[in-house]
């Protein structure tokens, strides 16, 4: 994390108090979504995948699940436009189903704002073309959010990460925290263009070779 008193202390205080006030305040939200991704998507409830957190090192990240696990004849998953229902879209686009990334906050391993996540297929591109993203904790909302989220490219992404790195400190993260209410209302910019979620970033990376 970048120094500074707010990455050493203030960010981390932060966190941990939006943390637990979300916690004592939402809970009754928690329980509703939870009950109802379970009757309408089936369990388990929570989804949870590995990521790359500060440092790459990775951890499980957790989120409600927004999609079915509708298979093929063969056995295989359905694309992700025939798994994501109506219900699994108002999530995502209210970001609800990140909400249980509240543990993930909790336990150190996330902030509230920071580079956003990502897998750990993408480690050893990631370190060789932007290793300064990995210098921060990642965060559930980010710069990229705030300037297109998912109409944006990866590489895109990923240079704003960059940027929120060189220009670390309380007004960065500020202008992100207001900046990204307006963006969640506006549910603009969920999924990359033509695509029902995203495209994986080593997917991008093939195109162009």
């Amino acid at each position: 994390m970048p120094n500074g008193l707010w990455g050493i202390f203030g960010k981390r205080a932060c966190d941990m108090a939006l943390a637990l006030g979300i916690l004592l305040l939402l809970w009754p939200l928690l329980l509703v979504v939870a009950i109802l991704v379970g009757f309408k998507l089936g369990s388990p409830v929570i989804f949870s995948q590995s990521r790359l957190g500060r440092g790459a090192k990775e951890f499980k990240l957790y989120k409600f699940r927004s999609m079915t696990d509708a298979r093929g004849p063969n056995g295989e998953l359905l694309p992700d436009e025939v798994r994501l229902t109506r219900f699994g879209r108002l999530l995502r686009s209210t970001s609800l189903d990140e909400l249980p990334q509240i543990l993930n906050i909790l336990k150190g391993e996330m902030s509230f704002i920071g580079p956003r996540a990502t897998l750990p297929a993408y480690k050893a591109k990631l370190l060789e073309k932007y290793p300064e993203r990995f210098e921060a904790t990642p965060g559930i909302t980010s710069l990229p959010a705030i300037r297109g989220r998912n109409a944006l490219d990866w590489d895109q992404k990923f240079s704003l990460d960059v940027e929120y790195v060189r220009r670390f400190g309380f007004m960065m993260d500020l202008e992100i925290f207001l900046k990204t209410i307006p963006v969640i209302l506006g549910r603009e910019g969920i999924s990359m263009p033509g695509q029902a979620t995203t495209t994986r970033y080593d997917q991008q990376e093939n195109n162009k070779n």
